[in-house]
């Protein structure tokens, strides 16, 4: 099996951090920005065209001769609901739901205070309505998907076991090519869990935190052999012209 891990376009949050390094302004559950779109179209037609008129090759690392994806996979957030319908279209594959690899936090405001505050999230009319392509879990209900306090940061690695534990479930045995659209937090989650580690620190003149930077579109590549898992590349975006890395 191999996973390709791809990061959603810019949000409008995004872009306020990166204007203002602060989230002040911040919406619960934003859509993508005009570099956003621009960025989610892309990477969708960069991996189709690099499936025209190649095959599937065993020993392919940079995948030169294409992905051949098997199954396309996104979040529940708009953002990356968004960037996935943009794949999906192009490589004539479903986008199927999966609320597990969420951002950090879940759906949330702030509120005068600075506390976090959960919200419901959008329901089931919602994406029918606005996201009719997406194919939403049986239990998705008129509550919201959310629905539920925020998430805390000592709660994401359970999170994270939960998805490879799923993910091995639906396609370990197998030789499928798996992506999923996905967040950073969820990103930082997920090779914690895979490498054994958490909130890293390195004492250098000081204990400093470890953070992943990982570009807006990017793709990360995991092959789960039946004997090692291989790291193949990790944060790959040559796809996009300088001005667009975000």
């Amino acid at each position: 099996m191999q996973l390709y891990i791809i990061r959603h376009a810019q949000s409008e949050n995004n872009a306020i951090w990166a204007n203002t390094g602060s989230d002040n302004g911040r919406v619960p559950d934003p859509t993508l920005t005009e570099i956003g779109h621009r960025q989610a179209r892309i990477v969708a037609e960069y991996i189709r065209e690099a499936d025209e008129d190649t095959a599937v090759t065993p020993d392919d690392p940079y995948n030169h001769q294409g992905f051949h994806l098997t199954h396309l996979y996104c979040s529940l957030m708009r953002r990356a609901v968004q960037t996935g319908t943009y794949l999906s279209r192009a490589l004539d594959l479903p986008l199927i739901a999966w609320p597990v690899i969420h951002e950090g936090g879940g759906i949330y405001e702030k509120n005068e205070a600075g506390e976090r505050i959960g919200l419901p999230g959008p329901n089931r009319a919602f994406f029918s309505q606005h996201h009719p392509e997406l194919r939403l879990p049986e239990e998705l209900g008129e509550e919201g998907w959310w629905n539920r306090p925020v998430e805390t940061w000592e709660e994401m690695p359970g999170r994270a076991q939960r998805f490879l534990d799923e993910l091995y479930a639906r396609h370990g045995d197998s030789d499928d090519r798996v992506a999923i659209v996905t967040h950073g937090g969820f990103y930082y989650a997920f090779f914690s869990v895979l490498l054994d580690f958490w909130r890293a620190k390195v004492d250098f003149g000081g204990e400093i935190p470890v953070w992943f930077k990982v570009f807006n579109t990017s793709i990360s590549r995991i092959d789960f052999n039946d004997d090692h898992v291989s790291l193949t590349y990790l944060n790959r975006a040559d796809f996009l012209p300088p001005e667009l890395l975000t």
